[in-house]
């Protein structure tokens, strides 16, 4: 185990109701759970996302926090919200990274795994409306 480590699980799914595919508008929700897998406790400080669709439109957003928060996480402890993405065609990745400070002064980055955003996928959970999957 790492001494400074955070893991992400992501679950996408598309929200019809966020969408309009004649406007080429794809909505998507996804909740992150952040947990601390390393030995010292930490801050999630910014995040760094990059989201790109099947045309090759590729955003990147940066802030501070995650929906307003900047968890200090114990180790063993974790932390779950959600947000949403719009894409321009039914399919497309996100990806990217946690910039994070531990107790004792150390800055270390915790990567996002990259997952999927398909309008178009029937077999992902939920409303059978489509969703995600990580992609290894």
């Amino acid at each position: 185990m790492s001494k400074y480590q955070f893991t992400c699980e992501v679950q996408p799914r598309f929200v019809p109701e966020q969408s309009s595919p004649q406007d080429d508008v794809y909505g998507f929700a996804y909740t992150v759970t952040i947990t601390n897998t390393g030995e010292v406790a930490a801050q999630l400080i910014s995040r760094h996302w990059i989201i790109s669709d099947a045309k090759g439109h590729t955003e990147e957003v940066k802030g501070l926090g995650v929906v307003g928060h900047q968890p200090l996480l114990k180790p063993g402890e974790s932390f779950q919200y959600s947000s949403g993405s719009s894409l321009r065609t039914p399919t497309g990745t996100m990806h990217g990274s946690y910039f994070c400070v531990a107790e004792d002064g150390e800055r270390f980055e915790s990567p996002i795994p990259m997952f999927l955003l398909d309008a178009r996928d029937p077999t992902s959970p939920g409303d059978g409306v489509g969703g995600g999957r990580v992609l290894h």
